[in-house]
């Protein structure tokens, strides 16, 4: 029973290329606070963080790059070859992550909080949820997946597959057990069946909609049902060079949401945003040649950062391709500027720009609250 009696916990595991992520998407879609457990754990190895010390201590200045930063691919392939390693480096780590993961939960506004961990069962976490969610793929389609999106080899997939343990293991404890087997849409259709059950006070599809002072512009969160309009802008207003389908922005859900800003009910502008790690990033950035304004910028811009503080986000990441990058003041008024990627300070900012960073772009920054998680102790 979770210790949080106002608030329902879904605990979501499975092994890996079942589609967990997708699934911990879809659910923030819908209304819930998402928290990526294993992203956390990446921020609890960092320079500035507090498990960076005693893992140092405990495995040896060896694992260290030349930044000073731990080497999570030296560490990885150390632990994962000697369990009693890995029991050592758990015993760091799991206790920092479980206090970040409550500290999420008690300052989440949303009632419904969905925690996403490989090891949710093994390392207790499982023990602070409600429910326990398990999701569930073919061994054929974890290794389509792992070939089509990680780029490996089919023995790299498969060795990765059987490096965890089966899937029955996890199955056998699942209150739900969400099967990935087919297209986007029947995987949304069971995660929003499963959600009208413990959350019936909201809608399927919500969207989230405010009005600029003028009454002018609106931004709204685009659903599965705008797919088809979405993928139009896109194709249009890239004028060819991201050809879009339905069925690519449907696939898109899964990592990002599409912030639409309308006027008179019509599509004039978008954002591709996401959050990971607890910093938020605009990828895209499309707005119609005759709505690129300072005040549909503001519009888009500042629900876009609402959006980013009601998931508890650190820091604004925004790259920018095109004529918007020009619109100097604007940025400037709504508190943004140049930066690159290694300027940033915090190590989980300079990752994520590294990580999301597209080819050419300009990166814009904004801190969005001091009180970080997994600060030095």
């Amino acid at each position: 029973m979770s210790k949080w009696p106002e608030k329902y916990l879904i605990g979501l595991t499975g092994n890996i290329a079942t589609g967990k992520s997708v699934v911990r998407r879809m659910l923030e879609h819908l209304g819930s606070y998402t928290i990526d457990a294993d992203s956390l754990t990446h921020r609890a190895l960092a320079k500035d963080a507090p498990g960076y010390k005693p893992t140092v201590a405990m495995f040896g200045n060896w694992i260290l790059d030349d930044d000073q930063q731990i080497d999570r691919t030296k560490l990885g392939e150390m632990v994962f070859r000697d369990s009693e390693a890995l029991a050592k480096l758990e015993n760091i780590i799991h206790p920092l992550v479980r206090q970040a993961i409550e500290l999420l939960v008690e300052r989440a506004t949303q009632k419904v909080i969905v925690i996403e961990a490989i090891k949710l069962l093994e390392s207790g976490l499982g023990e602070l949820c409600n429910d326990i969610w398990v999701t569930y793929a073919t061994e054929d389609v974890q290794i389509e997946r792992l070939m089509r999106k990680r780029k490996h080899s089919r023995v790299e997939a498969l060795n990765r597959i059987q490096a965890q343990g089966t899937q029955s293991e996890k199955i056998e404890q699942a209150k739900l057990v969400i099967r990935n087997t087919g297209s986007y849409d029947e995987l949304w259709k069971q995660v929003t069946t499963a959600w009208k059950k413990i959350s019936p006070s909201f809608e399927s599809s919500p969207e989230i909609m405010k009005k600029a002072v003028s009454g002018e512009y609106s931004v709204h969160r685009g659903g599965p049902r705008d797919s088809q309009e979405i993928s139009e802008f896109i194709t249009r207003l890239s004028q060819g060079v991201q050809k879009m389908t339905k069925l690519d922005v449907m696939e898109a859900f899964g990592e990002k949401a599409f912030m639409l800003l309308k006027m008179n009910n019509k599509i004039v502008g978008l954002a591709g945003w996401q959050v990971e790690n607890l910093i938020a990033r605009t990828i895209e950035i499309f707005i119609e040649p005759d709505h690129l304004n300072d005040k549909a910028l503001m519009v888009l811009i500042t629900e876009i950062e609402r959006a980013s503080k009601d998931l508890q986000c650190e820091a604004s990441l925004i790259f920018l391709q095109s004529e918007l990058a020009n619109l100097e003041t604007s940025w400037k008024a709504l508190g943004y500027e140049k930066r690159t990627p290694e300027t940033l300070g915090v190590q989980a900012w300079q990752d994520a720009a590294t990580e999301s960073m597209p080819t050419n772009s300009l990166l814009m920054f904004k801190q969005l609250r001091v009180d970080r998680i997994l600060r030095p102790i």
